[in-house]
């Protein structure tokens, strides 16, 4: 029953619904009483043969009054019950999807996709059974069985319904030992859910890979061991839950051969008439329900609690990202100085970048190059806040981005990461994604910025085509060009691009980067790159290797410095050469 309490504050918030529900089930509990009474009573006159029609028809007309009323009641409790659990399921979710969106990188690291799922799907609907169906099974049960029982003493004779229950205390004893046994079984059945999960996802979105390597079989067989591995925990849930039924049964049946042996004695004795013993027969078969609904009740308390507690521990998981207290909210903007002394990423043990230092003035670009994994992205993940444990501070208009609210940094920021996630929906939308009520003319011109608008109108539907899920329809510079529209549609302070025109052709990248020169002359960019071409116009370029500054100036100076840039612009210029046929 502990999950009734942990649930406590959503009761409270939806008791007038819960209150009207609960008394029509009462009331449903004691309508229902009507018609075995009615029953006995008719079966008594007619043993006695002295009855009329009119009395008769009076006693149907109670049972019909009976049906009625329990109809009416019954679409009460089902219209405030069942109302309430649909509150819950919203409130859960809506709660679940802005922790999702409130969570930072560490978190989604930590969670698989498929587990998120399971969550917001198996999860929830367990829980939101606790507030339906696990009501009206503790309600039901109790109060149905409570009114029978207290129907049987009050209309028959109290120490037959002793004796006709005896047998239930085993119910008791029985519940008690499956049920812990119950919310652990589950639980471990939904994590083998949230892996299935996990798997279907991440085979779905990698479809192209998996036949590219020809690994079609060995996934469906690694696909086939999880699911072998679901059914097992699956059916020692099933097997402890079906455990209840018979065992029910049984102590229903115990309770008949005690009713027929001892009420046939009683009847012989004059101690109850006929009448009575086919009442109290009837209300032992109302007996049946409470009793396998508090079977159903443990499962559906187990299977909510286990959930409940999945879904609160990843409720109570905080964000690394913390606003501060009057955190400024006006839009960040200005000169960028980064100075990071050291940054090592969670739960490892060597620094990714260190003594990283550099100024951008406002309608500055700067250019950042180096390796793979030499840092570039890690830098530009700490000025857009994804991690925030570091020595060493940045500021922006004079002010520590911590002390901005994630509102006024991020909006000031526009970012081309390097894996561009497109949504599946238009291309329009995609490009004013941040903005959804822009105007069509500004859409074209951040695709013509983009070096996009072309390629746009040349699609079966132009800017009404959807680009399917994360763009599988477009080429990857199509993708590249339309995030680079998405960000610059938004006119940001800072401009980020994070390997954003790996896809392109040269005669593409020269288009683009001219137009952003010429667009946002008095605003600053980031370009983090490995083609060097890519950063070549930028006033400022610094070269990283294993999270260092090895190298730093223009274009020229670098050349001069004849290091590592000089030796990659010439190998860059050799292949260029090479694949134009001038060599």
């Amino acid at each position: 029953m502990s999950v009734f309490r942990k649930l406590g504050w959503f009761f409270k918030k939806e008791k007038k619904s819960y209150i009207i529900g609960v008394f029509a089930l009462v009331m449903v509990a004691i309508v229902q009483l009507i018609p075995p009474k009615v029953i006995g009573i008719v079966v008594d006159v007619i043993a006695e043969k002295d009855f009329e029609l009119s009395q008769i028809l009076l006693w149907v007309g109670v049972l019909l009054a009976a049906a009625l009323a329990q109809y009416i009641f019954r679409y009460i409790w089902r219209k405030y019950i069942w109302g309430g659990a649909a509150q819950l399921e919203r409130e859960l979710r809506r709660r679940l999807f802005h922790h999702f969106t409130k969570m930072d990188s560490i978190f989604y690291q930590n969670h698989r996709t498929g587990d998120l799922m399971a969550h917001a799907t198996n999860d929830l609907n367990a829980i939101q059974n606790v507030a339906g169906a696990g009501i009206l099974t503790f309600a039901d049960s109790f109060f149905t069985g409570g009114s029978t029982i207290i129907a049987m003493i009050l209309f028959v004779d109290w120490r037959l319904t002793l004796i006709a229950l005896i047998p239930l205390p085993l119910l008791a004893v029985m519940s008690r030992v499956l049920g812990s046994k119950l919310h652990d079984a589950f639980r471990d059945s939904q994590a083998a859910f949230s892996t299935i999960n996990d798997k279907a996802q991440e085979s779905i979105t990698g479809m192209k890979v998996i036949k590219t390597f020809g690994q079609e079989k060995e996934d469906i067989q690694d696909f086939t061991e999880k699911i072998e591995e679901a059914i097992i925990k699956n059916n020692r849930v099933n097997f402890l839950d079906a455990l209840f039924d018979p065992f029910i049964t049984l102590v229903i049946g115990i309770s008949y051969v005690l009713t027929i042996i001892i009420g046939g004695k009683f009847i012989m004795s004059n101690v109850i008439s006929i009448g009575q013993l086919v009442s109290f027969i009837s209300y032992i078969g109302m007996l049946i329900w409470p009793m396998f609904a508090i079977g159903r009740l443990f499962n559906v308390l187990e299977r909510g609690n286990a959930s409940y507690d999945r879904v609160n521990e990843m409720l109570h998981e905080k964000t690394h990202i913390i606003e501060r207290e009057n955190a400024i909210q006006a839009p960040a903007k200005g000169t960028l100085v980064m100075d990071i002394q050291s940054f090592v990423y969670p739960k490892e043990e060597l620094p990714v970048l260190e003594n990283i230092r550099f100024k951008i003035n406002e309608g500055e670009t700067l250019g950042i190059v180096g390796k793979t994994g030499a840092g570039k992205t890690t830098m530009l993940k700490l000025i857009m806040r994804e991690y925030d444990d570091y020595q060493g501070q940045i500021t922006m208009g004079g002010h520590n981005i911590k002390d901005y609210s994630l509102d006024a940094l991020l909006t000031g920021v526009g970012c081309v990461p390097q894996d561009q996630f497109l949504f599946s929906m238009s291309v329009r939308d995609n490009i004013r994604f941040a903005t959804p009520s822009l105007m069509q003319e500004k859409v074209e011109e951040a695709a013509r910025l983009a070096y996009i608008d072309e390629d746009i109108k040349g699609f079966s539907k132009g800017y009404d085509t959807l680009v399917g899920e994360r763009g599988v329809s477009l080429s990857g510079g199509q993708r590249q060009r339309i995030s680079i529209a998405r960000a610059a549609i938004i006119n940001p302070e800072l401009l980020i691009l994070d390997d954003a025109l790996s896809a392109v052709d040269a005669k593409t990248e020269e288009a683009i980067l001219t137009n952003l020169k010429t667009e946002r002359q008095n605003k600053t960019t980031i370009i983090a790159a490995h083609r060097l071409s890519s950063v070549m116009h930028a006033q400022d370029i610094i070269v990283l290797d294993k999270g260092k500054i090895i190298e730093r100036g223009t274009h020229q100076e670098l050349l001069l410095a004849n290091g590592w840039y000089k030796r990659m612009w010439d190998k860059q210029q050799l292949e260029a050469k090479i694949e134009g046929g001038e060599v």
